[in-house]
């Protein structure tokens, strides 16, 4: 029933463009790391109007199924502000369909009346014992693309066997339902309720709970810029420094408003560093503000920038970031824990390709430290499984800026981690220390740990699967390679097929995921380096990193070894000019 997407199908059989027929017509979305995500446009394996709905049918047939109180405790629907007009689709479009399937099914629908963050959805779903809840975003993706994110009831969002199984209803259902088109369903139903104003005042009031200097944040100088990356954080960060006491952070004004064309950038993804946040920190030049924050177009990731002395901008990584998180949100607790209160009791969770770092604070504090599978799915419902079993879960985090604090939200949150890092910069400035100073203390403290990722772009799936095949038969048949250029291996684990070498059974203790490639290699020299595609874009990424040990503190000879065996890495493995990968642009 949409014109627009009807439109394109129809002008292609025209054209008699039969092989991009085949591409949006045979193969259906599947989940990956983050849900359903792809182009919007017309086809089977894009996001559009009917891609949402046979996903909402199937959805409602497996919670049918699954839960017998479905119709009495409902249904959390999100969406971001994301939109494109060729294909007449919009994130809030698609919710109120996603709304439409269920509500004409008689399912109560708590329905957000303007756009959230995406952690608000997980939130929503256990504030409000809903059975299950989605988000309608593409998060940091291109302008072109849309998602479909689907959270379970325990607030994490799905893991195996969920999606195999929703998977399997979508495809019994692919015909439409009647009411399933009709969008004006959420303004009419008696049973649409919208939950905005009491989950914000919840979640504002719940982010107390990690607040620990409230009177140094009333009192700072310090100054905070803020961009939203013309996506949907701008309040809502507003709203959180102002629970923590803090005077409101400067928004980037041509950043601040909602925009899909993403229009002063040139991708949405504030993980590609200093080129991307060029407005935010010549605004902080301009305001003498010393740290920027920036928050993805959803608000579930957190990018952060510091000047330093010199007059230049520290952008952290994902790993630096979750070090100062690790350190910050242990030093607090030890601080204001009880007497009775027992470090063996408290866990940081960290994916597998993340940095090492909280490993070594947790050998040395005593506290535990777990490893999962890539996707903060996987840390979700690890976290909920140690809370249900009495556990203290202080941090969690994933190398690409995704952040847990505290658990009142299982799932990566940019809002709560900008206020966090906010506080720690205040505490820190108290101490004549800026983040990137302290940043060092830690290495120092618990070992360097020098890590780099990046990623190559391919857009042609067989190439990608014939360099992972290489890999697996590098020196014959099922042998992995024993060397990268001069540098011995130690290790591989491979979680495509569930081989690791390290183990006595040879089995891999992480799940095996073989919807995706990933290769993890450990060096003889105390590196370890994953290939592994992306679960949302058309990517090979790489992660190295050096794990040194205290004593072991000479940065530059660290970065040096670092940085020549990435360059084996791609040389001997990727081999981009034989496979014609496209590099990361600067």
């Amino acid at each position: 029933q949409n014109q627009k997407t009807k439109e394109q199908i129809e002008s292609l059989l025209q054209n008699g463009n039969h092989s991009e027929l085949r591409d949006r017509l045979c193969c259906r979305l599947t989940f990956g790391t983050a849900g359903l995500r792809s182009a919007m446009g017309a086809g089977f394996c894009y996001i559009n109007d009917l891609t949402v709905i046979q996903s909402t049918q199937g959805i409602y047939k497996y919670l049918e199924r699954c839960f017998s109180d479905f119709k009495h405790r409902g249904f959390v629907v999100g969406y971001d502000t994301r939109g494109q007009v060729t294909s007449n689709c919009s994130s809030k479009k698609l919710a109120k369909l996603t709304a439409a399937v269920l509500l004409a099914r008689d399912v109560p629908v708590y329905f957000f009346s303007t756009y959230v963050p995406t952690p608000f959805v997980p939130y929503a779903v256990q504030q409000l014992k809903a059975v299950a809840g989605v988000m309608i975003t593409a998060s940091h993706n291109r302008k072109e693309d849309n998602g479909y994110k689907v959270y379970w009831e325990n607030g994490a969002q799905i893991t195996s066997p969920h999606d195999k199984e929703i998977i399997k209803c979508i495809e019994e259902c692919v015909e439409p339902w009647n009411g399933s088109w009709n969008e004006n369903l959420v303004d009419t139903s008696p049973l649409r309720q919208d939950p905005l104003k009491q989950i914000c005042d919840c979640y504002m009031e719940d982010l107390k709970k990690i607040c620990y200097h409230r009177e140094l944040n009333v009192q700072t100088n310090l100054k905070f810029v803020h961009t939203s990356f013309h996506g949907v954080g701008h309040n809502y960060v507003q709203l959180a420094f102002k629970a923590f006491g803090f005077q409101p952070p400067i928004p980037v004004p041509e950043q601040r408003d909602p925009d899909p064309d993403f229009s002063t950038v040139k991708c949405p993804n504030p993980e590609e560093g200093e080129s991307v946040l060029e407005l935010s920190l010549r605004l902080a030049e301009k305001e003498n503000a010393k740290v920027v924050v920036a928050t993805d177009p959803d608000a579930d990731r957190l990018a952060v920038a510091e000047q330093q002395e010199n007059g230049c901008w520290k952008v952290f990584t994902g790993n630096e970031l979750a070090a100062l998180f690790g350190w910050w949100m242990f030093s607090c607790w030890k601080e204001n824990c009880s007497e009775a209160a027992d470090v063996k009791n408290i866990y940081m969770l960290a994916t597998t390709v993340s940095s090492k770092i909280l490993r070594a604070i947790a050998l040395k504090e005593g506290f535990h430290f777990e490893e999962t599978l890539p996707g903060f799915k996987w840390i979700g419902s690890r976290v909920k499984d140690l809370l249900d079993n009495g556990k203290e879960v202080l941090f969690a985090f994933e190398e690409s800026i995704g952040f847990m604090c505290g658990t009142s939200v299982l799932d990566k949150d940019g809002v709560s981690a900008a206020v966090v890092i906010a506080e720690m910069a205040t505490y820190l400035d108290g101490k004549n220390l800026t983040l990137a100073q302290k940043l060092i203390e830690i290495y120092e403290t618990y070992g360097y740990h020098i890590s780099k990722t990046s990623y190559f772009l391919c857009y042609d799936p067989p190439t990608i699967k014939r360099i992972f095949e290489k890999l697996r038969n590098f020196d014959g048949p099922q042998s992995y390679p024993s060397f990268c250029g001069i540098y011995s291996i130690l290790h591989v684990r491979d979680i495509t097929t569930g081989y690791d070498s390290s183990q006595p059974n040879k089995k891999s203790v992480l799940p095996v995921s073989k919807s995706s490639q990933m290769i993890t290699f450990t060096f003889q020299n105390g590196c370890v380096a994953t290939l592994r595609t992306s679960g949302t874009e058309p990517k090979i990424k790489y992660y190295a990193e050096m794990c040194a040990l205290p004593e072991q503190s000479d940065r530059t000879v660290l970065e040096e070894e670092l940085q020549k065996l990435i360059e084996a890495l791609i040389e001997n493995f990727l081999e981009p000019d034989k496979n014609g990968l496209i590099w990361r642009s600067a």
